[in-house]
């Protein structure tokens, strides 16, 4: 029941908006609570994302999702899949078992209620980006070194030239971005790698450097799901904490968090 009071309470804010929404006079008698989400958003030029295309603009693995956890005693911080027996008195065997090895591990799907969640901050979850065929509909580049502002912005221009539409996100810790590539379908991932892996190529011959020393890694890192794993993840942008912060927050070409969120262009590219 714990485990799913942030869920509940998410719901109950996105259909007190959805209320509002549909009477105009309750809009201006009640103001939204803090935290909630906004349901109702213009898009660029005349388009509107529903609910539903929103939570969904980041497309991954929807049967399994990784949780943020938090030690009190030290402070450092895990992710795990999300499991609806996780610490369940005389079930959860944990730390005894680990949770790949685990029997009655049951899997709680990505749905909208998480993600609600997940944007009015009452917790942290990831994606993963490689699908079980081996497919994605994103890559994502990450940035994370001295040098990262730099870096991610002579990745933007090559991306520009090479006439590839790219997103910049601020990450969660503010100490580096991702650049995102969405794609209209999924392609395999091992050709998303190789459009990533072509575009920082390009960026170190341009600028003629031989590495970008603040390049980390790419999501997906995989060609192919590994034996018995899910692959690598990553955190999912505009939870409530960091997005107040400035971070986990997508950017403009000067990196300055764009006004609406929403109103961002999610541009797409091809395969």
């Amino acid at each position: 029941m714990l485990a799913e009071l942030p869920c509940l309470q998410a719901e109950n804010a996105r259909l007190a908006a959805l209320l509002r929404e549909a009477n105009p006079a309750d809009r201006k008698r009640e103001a939204a609570p803090p935290g909630a989400p906004s349901l109702v958003v213009r898009g660029t030029g005349t388009s509107t994302l529903c609910s539903h295309q929103k939570v969904h603009l980041l497309r991954g693995r929807a049967d399994v999702y990784p949780l943020r956890w938090e030690s009190r005693n030290s402070g450092k911080s895990r992710y795990a899949p999300a499991c609806a027996n996780e610490w369940r008195a005389g079930i959860c065997e944990q730390p005894r078992i680990r949770c790949a090895e685990y029997a009655h591990r049951v899997l709680l799907p990505l749905d909208e209620q998480v993600i609600y969640a997940h944007l009015a901050g009452d917790h942290t979850v990831g994606l993963y980006p490689l699908m079980p065929d081996g497919r994605c509909y994103l890559l994502a580049v990450d940035f994370d070194e001295e040098s990262w502002r730099d870096d991610t912005m002579a990745f933007r221009q090559s991306c520009d030239e090479l006439d590839v539409p790219v997103s910049l996100e601020i990450s969660r810790s503010g100490n580096g971005a991702h650049a995102w590539l969405f794609f209209s379908s999924a392609v395999t991932a091992r050709d998303a790698r190789r459009v990533g892996t072509a575009v920082i190529s390009h960026t170190c011959a341009r600028t003629r450097r031989l590495e970008l020393s603040s390049y980390d890694r790419l999501f997906p890192k995989q060609d192919v799901l590994p034996k018995g794993g899910f692959g690598n993840l990553i955190v999912l942008p505009l939870q409530k904490q960091p997005r107040e912060r400035g971070c986990s927050v997508f950017v403009d070409e000067a990196l300055q968090p764009v006004a609406d969120q929403w109103t961002f262009p999610w541009r797409r590219s091809g395969q």
